[in-house]
Parts: structure tokens; C-alpha cells; sequence
């Protein structure tokens, strides 16, 4: 039966930052959640799975085939999806039968349903494509449809998805859901997806403490989580108070004695006592002192045992709270202007036709749309990635953008050294400063940043980009919570509460979008949001 073990397993980074710690886990034909915060190494399991990385320590076992979807695919100008599938050379020998150029013992090898079941996993993704369509050519919501195409076509023993509901529209997270509803083999899902982790047998969990396995799905998981805290913070409590207690009893002890010390030792200098007396009276003093101190060290060693165990049954978690300087942008202020934009990467087949928008003082707009309608297009127009066909774009302040890859930032420089590129005037301390307000204090600021997951990547992001002492006026932002865990995105969200700039986002997050305030949506396609 096909299975994967891992067995003490430990890992770190190439700098010796420590990922993981004596993990041990086993999953079997079932559909497992795998959760945590940034950082912990959700994907690092998952490529210790795979072999693209080996342990520093302890031992995987895979019993049987594997399937992967990865978090981000970024395709060749020429790569097509049957590259993608590995079915190139295949194909061409298809082609090749078929025009009769093909020599007999190649036609032994060909075969002959593979168009089909390519075509048929593509279908139970709903994605419109063939296996020509160039992966450029496609949207980040429709590449991550042709990877989980990829990984299903050859019915592995285990799907191995990281985020696979990324970047995509309501009917593709749909897709999604059905597909793993549907699935009868192993799956190790990584996700902050409440929805699809509703769909899961098992819940595993990584923490800084190690890994745990829930059964059931998210919702009792989330139950189960919250008794065993309120427990774990129950026997804390009662830990310190009994820790206190014993540092009281042996407080006063040592006072007690040390009035019967100094009780002697005014006797003794009265001069009425025999000597061998005195003697004996400081010999018994000595051990009483001595057994006294021994006890007492027994029972505060016990007792800070007893609250070391207690508070190793918590995570210590950080939350991330932002706190943004002013970019005063005036109410009537024009921020951003287009006039009659046609744009597209090519110009007899433009994505965006005939648009105008214009976006005043610290407005908060949502380009919504479904996939493939041109809402990262739209965004790569404004910020100057990509010249227009035909009509106007203005952007009249200051602005930052961060996109799904926060291609902004240098992955081969640390975060300190990004902050400082972005933000030359500010002092090494106020850099430090600044970086901390997000996590990154101490060592942690000199991180390189290709070495960052997805989310603490995108933290890192907006520290280089909204920590230094002029925040930019307007502030772009793709599919911002993607890669974030949950508490994240609600740190994310009181962060982009108490900005007063103006944000332009994408987005398919409903609930991040009403909890920051968007107050006008344009709508690209007819899917999705509200007339522009």
C-alpha cells in the first residue's frame, strides 16, 4: 500500500537557520491538511517528500508515485502545457504516426489515448486549453489549473498541492474543491484555504514545537485546537502559580533561619553559653541550613520543570501589527488617471480594450475579474511594466507595487539590504527599527530573501515598501493574502485599515477585500464585482 513516512527528520538552511526539528510524521491514502504559520516549512516538507531536498537529519520513506503542484509556476517563453505534462516527445511521435512519417518500431511506443486524457485533465480543471497553448500565453490563476492538470494526468498515489487555490477565480477555486472532493488516492494539501481544508480527512500541523495530526477537517480541528489551548493555558497558569508559590515558602524559609541565626549568634555574644554548646548550636544551624537549601532547590527545580513543560505545550507567537507613518494625500487629490487604454501583449490581440478609470485622493479600488480577464495586466500598465497600445495612463503620486513574486525585491540580497535600496535616506537604526515593527528584529533582518517562504517574503515586502519614513502615496497590490497564514492576513488588514493612502488591489478574497474598506470595484470580464 502506498504511504510516506518521515522519521526525525531536520533541516535548515543553507545560512543554519533552523526549519525543522526531529519531525516524524506517516500518511497512508487519505486527503491530509498541512497548516502553520509562514516560515515553519510547510513547502520544505513537501520537497523532502518530493527529493529536491534532503534531510540534515532522519529518513523518508515514499511507498509509490507522487504527483506535485508547486506554489508558483514560472514557464520559459516557449514552454507549452505538454511541456508542462511531460508529454512533449510523446506527442510528437503522435504526430508523426499520424502523418505516416513514423517508422514501425516507434509506432509500438505510441500512444495512442494520450490526446484524450490530456484533453480530459484539463477538463476536470475547467481549463479551456491544448496542449500547444504556450504557459506565457495563460494567466497565474489558469498556469496554476494546467499544474494540478499536470500532476492528476498520471493518477499518482499521492497529490502533493502547495496552495493550490492561489491566484484563482471563484469557478477555479471551485475546480479545486471538486477535484479533491472527488479523489480516492493520498493528498498533502498546503493551504490557508478555510474552505478546502473543510474538505480534508486529517489536519497536520507544523509549529516551531514540532508536528501534530488532527483527525477530521479543518472546523474540528479548529474545536479540537482551541480545548487542547484552553487546557494547555489552564495547566500554564496553575504551573506558575505553584512555581511563585515554592519561590515564597522558600523566601520565607531562609528568612526564618536567618532570625534563628542571628538569634544565636546575639546569644553567643552574651558570653554565658559553654563552648562545646556554642559549637554544637552552629553545627546543627549549619545543616539545618544546609538540608533547608536542599529542599528548597529540589522543589523550585521540580516546579520550573513542572513550568517548563507547561509552557512547552504553547507556541509563543508574535502577532504582526503594523503601525504606518502618514502619506497625507489630500481627498481631491488625482492619484491615477487612464484615458481610453488599449493594452495587451500584443497588439492585434489586446487583454484590456478601450478602458477609462480615474482614482481620487486615498480611494480603495478592486480590479475584479476571472482569470484571464487582464486584472495583473491592468496592474503591470499602471506601474509602467507594459506600454499601452493605444490611450493615456498617469499616475500622479508616489507608489510601490508588490505582485504575486514580490519582484520588487532582490532575492540574492538580504532584507536589511533591500530596505536600505528602497529607502536610502534612512539611518541603519531607523532601518532596524523599521524591520522589527515586522518581524524581521536582529538576525532575522539579514535573511536572504530568496531564502524566505512565500509569506514572510510578501512581509518583507511590505516592510521595504511601507516601513521607511515616506510610505508612498498609492500602494499596488496582486492577490496580497496568497501566500499568508491566517493571522497574517488579519495583521495585513489593520495594517491596510490605518494606511491613508490610496490602494489599488487584485484580489479574490472576499472577505479581505470588504475588511479593508474597498469602496469601488472595476470589473474586467463579466464575472465578477460591480460595474467600473
Amino acid at each position: 500500500m502506498a504511504s510516506i513516512s518521515l522519521s526525525r527528520i531536520g533541516w535548515a538552511t543553507p545560512d543554519g537557520h533552523s526549519v525543522l526539528t526531529g519531525v516524524d510524521l506517516n500518511f497512508g491514502q487519505e486527503r491530509t491538511g498541512l497548516v502553520g504559520r509562514n516560515g515553519v516549512g510547510k513547502s520544505t516538507l513537501l520537497k523532502l517528500i518530493t527529493g529536491e531536498l534532503q534531510p540534515l537529519a532522519g529518513t523518508v520513506r515514499v511507498t509509490g508515485t507522487l504527483g506535485l503542484l508547486k506554489q508558483a509556476v514560472r514557464p520559459g517563453e516557449r514552454e507549452t502545457v505538454a511541456d508542462l505534462f511531460g508529454v512533449t516527445g510523446a506527442l510528437a511521435l503522435l504526430r508523426r504516426a499520424e502523418a505516416g512519417a513514423a517508422g514501425v518500431e516507434e509506432l509500438t511506443d505510441a500512444d495512442w489515448t494520450l490526446a484524450e486524457r490530456i484533453a480530459a485533465a484539463l477538463a476536470r480543471v475547467g481549463l479551456d486549453a491544448g496542449p500547444d497553448t504556450r504557459l506565457a500565453e495563460l494567466s497565474g490563476g489558469q498556469r496554476t489549473r494546467a499544474s494540478l492538470a499536470a500532476a492528476v494526468f498520471a493518477a499518482p498515489d499521492f497529490l502533493l498541492l502547495d496552495e493550490p487555490t492561489n491566484n484563482l477565480d471563484r469557478s477555479g477555486r471551485d475546480a479545486v474543491i471538486a477535484l479533491l472532493a472527488g479523489w480516492r488516492a493520498g493528498a498533502i494539501v498546503v493551504s490557508h484555504d478555510r474552505e478546502l481544508l473543510d474538505r480534508m480527512d486529517a489536519i497536520v500541523e507544523l509549529t516551531s514545537l514540532g508536528a501534530a495530526r488532527f483527525g477530521g477537517n479543518w472546523t474540528h480541528y479548529r474545536e479540537r485546537k482551541a480545548t487542547e489551548l484552553d487546557a494547555a493555558q489552564q495547566d500554564l497558569a496553575h504551573a506558575e502559580k505553584q512555581a511563585a508559590e515554592v519561590r515564597r515558602k522558600a523566601q520565607r524559609a531562609a528568612e526564618r533561619q536567618d532570625r534563628r541565626d542571628a538569634a544565636g549568634s546575639r546569644k553567643a555574644a552574651q558570653g554565658d553559653m559553654p563552648r562545646i554548646l556554642l559549637g554544637a548550636r552552629k553545627s546543627n544551624a549549619e545543616a539545618s541550613r544546609g538540608a533547608g537549601a536542599k529542599l528548597a532547590d529540589r522543589q523550585r527545580a521540580e516546579a520550573e520543570m513542572a513550568l517548563t513543560s507547561a509552557r512547552s505545550r504553547i507556541e509563543i507567537l508574535q502577532d504582526l501589527s503594523l503601525a504606518l507613518l502618514p502619506t497625507g494625500l489630500p481627498a481631491n487629490r488625482t492619484v491615477l488617471r487612464l484615458d481610453g487604454v488599449t493594452a495587451g501583449y500584443e497588439a492585434d490581440h489586446p487583454i484590456i480594450r478601450d478602458l477609462s478609470f480615474t482614482m481620487e485622493g486615498p480611494e480603495r479600488v478592486a480590479i475584479v475579474g476571472p482569470n484571464g480577464s487582464g486584472k495583473t495586466t491592468l496592474l503591470t500598465l499602471i506601474a509602467g511594466g507594459l506600454a499601452p497600445i493605444r490611450g493615456t495612463v498617469s499616475v500622479a503620486v508616489d507608489f510601490a507595487m508588490l505582485d504575486q513574486r514580490v519582484g520588487i525585491l532582490d532575492p540574492a540580497a538580504s532584507i536589511l539590504d533591500n530596505f536600505q535600496g528602497l529607502n536610502p535616506g534612512a539611518t541603519d537604526n531607523a532601518c532596524r527599527a523599521a524591520l522589527a515593527r515586522f518581524l524581521f528584529r536582529a538576525d532575522a533582518a539579514l535573511q536572504q530573501m530568496g531564502t524566505l517562504s512565500g509569506g514572510q517574503m510578501l512581509r518583507a515586502g511590505l516592510a521595504c515598501t511601507l516601513g521607511g519614513p515616506r510610505p508612498p502615496a498609492l500602494l499596488i497590490l496582486d492577490e496580497p493574502t496568497n501566500h499568508l497564514d491566517v493571522e497574517s492576513v488579519e495583521a495585513m488588514e489593520a495594517g491596510l485599515r490605518s494606511y491613508d493612502g490610496a490602494i489599488l488591489l487584485v484580489s479574490h478574497d472576499e472577505t479581505f477585500m470588504t475588511n479593508i474598506g474597498i469602496g469601488r470595484r472595476l470589473s474586467l470580464g463579466a464575472a465578477e464585482g460591480d460595474a467600473p
